[in-house]
């Protein structure tokens, strides 16, 4: 059965934030019945390995109601939260006000969420010096061009961050674990307003995401260092890790490409598919 929320091509943005749109409300709720609020713990984890702080700006693209937004603003780095989504920007908007009411002694970098497309931001190259995306990878109409975006706005040393599902290496726990995904939550999905379709979406989306070898596949394409995955629940959820690359000459593009785009054969934003793989050490961490 099609899923109403999903549909490759050019409406797939449009479907997605309708999704979005209608269980912004419940969101966190569900979030936290899906996960048995595991979640928050795996969203601090992105937070501590974007080794963020005092003086520091961070990106959380697909920021959703702002969980990483007011972990990464915790470490008192000033924090930009983009969305498509209006009404899970209100709700992010109502949770900082929160947080800042329940924590008046405590000091944080300032927060400024915006609306926006994650594929195509408004942001100047190397703005940067931590860029985030959880659960909002999979959503994006193209892998490859999130991650080039993401590595455009990141500086030279920053680092990028994807949380988002996995596909598990053991056969047992895989079966598990998406059988789960479709017959235990779109049970809870109801409890949304979008209903069941709205977390079936989840297990379709997962159909056609490359998970833990295709992101870091993808990530390899760009001129990045030390590219690693960090296992979660045993690989139904992953964290990939990457930093942008820097080169002898200071220059953000290899030379290869820099050639390559002066004969016309790049263009500034076809960055992901024409850059020269610069083939990083990979290394695949378990975390419990």
């Amino acid at each position: 059965m099609a899923n109403c929320y999903f549909e490759l091509g050019p409406r797939r943005s449009e479907k997605v934030r309708t999704l979005f749109d209608l269980i912004a409300s419940r969101y966190d709720l569900l979030n936290d019945m899906l996960s048995l609020g595991m979640h928050r713990r795996w969203k601090r984890r992105l937070a501590n390995l974007a080794r963020v702080g005092s003086g520091c700006r961070a990106l959380d693209l697909c920021c959703g109601t702002g969980d990483v937004v007011l972990a990464l603003a915790d470490t008192g780095a000033e924090v930009v939260g983009l969305d498509f989504s209006e009404p899970m920007l209100a709700v992010a908007r109502r949770r900082a006000a929160r947080w800042s009411r329940r924590h008046p002694h405590l000091r944080h970098g300032a927060v400024i969420y915006q609306e926006g497309d994650a594929l195509k931001t408004n942001f100047p190259d190397d703005a940067f010096d931590a860029v985030t995306i959880s659960y909002g990878l999979r959503n994006l109409a193209s892998v490859e061009c999130g991650l080039a975006e993401m590595w455009r706005v990141a500086r030279p040393g920053g680092r990028l961050l994807v949380l988002d599902f996995g596909r598990p290496k053991s056969v047992l726990w895989r079966k598990c674990y998406f059988t789960y995904l479709r017959c235990v939550v779109p049970v809870l999905g109801r409890l949304s307003t979008g209903g069941a379709q709205a977390y079936a979406y989840i297990v379709t989306s997962l159909d056609h995401y490359p998970a833990q070898a295709g992101v870091a596949a993808a990530l390899r394409r760009l001129p990045v260092t030390n590219v690693r995955i960090c296992d979660l629940l045993g690989g139904a959820m992953s964290i990939h890790y990457a930093e942008k690359a820097v080169t002898d000459s200071g220059s953000q593009v290899p030379p290869e490409q820099e050639a390559a785009e002066a004969a016309g054969e790049s263009s500034a934003r076809g960055l992901a598919r024409r850059v020269v793989e610069l083939r990083a050490p990979f290394v695949e961490v378990a975390v419990a």
